[in-house]
């Protein structure tokens, strides 16, 4: 059993970052020297996926692009004898790693998004990828360690992650019985529930390994949370024919949704970078105090 096809619903605005995404596609936007897009996408193929499938949307061609081979680009670094520039383009997309791009024709939320990619994933089961979600992992990405749990089971897998019980409204929370080690059962699962509600504090964020099965049950299911077609309920409905896990995954996650999250994972995937990771430590440590508190001390 092997998941070869990894799907990224990236059809969103990003109104959260603009300006700078009103022209290209918050997927785009950097973590040190990568846009969150190729990060997730590097995490697909190291858990053995061989086709991409982009949902996107008329403003998103800046995914396209990053994606598509640029020979003149290639050509002029090769003629400089620029090496480690030209691998790091061609690592952008290994060979044997296909892409496929699917319009939204509207947003209609996640579950619409992931039923555009019927056509290209048929009857195989998948992966779902977030870009927004940023994770290191521990000792293997996190879609790597979700396959793992998916081979031995042979089911839908959620990556879950303990949250604070006053965040538990921004959301989808399971309520699972545990299996193993990280590893539990759904038994129930809502979206965004209000605190006191909530029925406990593990929260699904951005990874889903899914069965076909969930195309139907997400034409079967109505607008919910936010007038919106929710995975979470047709993730619901697909507990009732078959097991659904929760995995908790080893690793960091960094919420690149927001600009704290984002600004998060730039500062720490930099103290980490191998070129500039030592330099950037130096400089962290002779900020001072006043600098970091006084208002006035702004750009733009």
């Amino acid at each position: 059993m092997r998941i070869r096809k990894a799907v990224f619903p990236v059809a969103g605005l990003g109104t959260r970052f603009l300006p700078a995404t009103k022209a290209s596609a918050k997927e785009m936007l950097p973590v040190v020297d990568k846009p969150l897009i190729q990060y997730a996408v590097k995490e697909a193929i190291a858990a053995g996926a061989e086709e991409m499938v982009f949902i996107t949307s008329h403003a998103k061609n800046s995914i396209m692009d990053h994606f598509d081979r640029d020979y003149e680009l290639e050509a002029a670094l090769e003629a400089k004898g620029k090496q480690e520039l030209l691998d790091a383009v061609h690592d952008v997309l290994p060979p044997g790693i296909s892409c496929v791009y699917i319009r939204q024709p509207e947003q209609l939320g996640l579950g619409h998004a992931i039923n555009c990619a019927l056509p290209a994933v048929g009857d195989q089961d998948f992966a779902v990828i977030l870009a927004d979600d940023l994770i290191a992992g521990s000792f293997q990405p996190c879609m790597a360690q979700m396959h793992r749990v998916y081979q031995e089971y042979g089911s839908s897998v959620l990556a879950v992650q303990r949250v604070p019980w006053e965040e538990t409204h921004k959301y989808g929370i399971v309520e699972s019985e545990q299996i193993g080690p990280g590893l539990s059962e759904i038994r129930g699962i809502v979206e965004k529930p209000k605190t006191e509600e909530a029925p406990s504090n593990l929260a699904v964020v951005g990874r889903y390994i899914l069965t076909p099965r969930i195309f139907r049950l997400i034409d079967r299911t109505k607008p919910g949370a936010g007038n919106e077609i929710q995975l979470t309920d047709a993730i619901e409905a697909l507990m009732g024919e078959q097991t659904v896990l929760a995995y908790e995954f080893e690793g960091t996650r960094y919420d690149c949704g927001s600009k704290f999250g984002y600004l998060k994972a730039n500062v720490e995937m930099g103290l980490q970078h191998p070129e500039i990771g030592d330099e950037f430590r130096d400089y962290l440590r002779g900020l001072t105090d006043s600098w970091l508190t006084t208002p006035d001390q702004k750009i733009g």
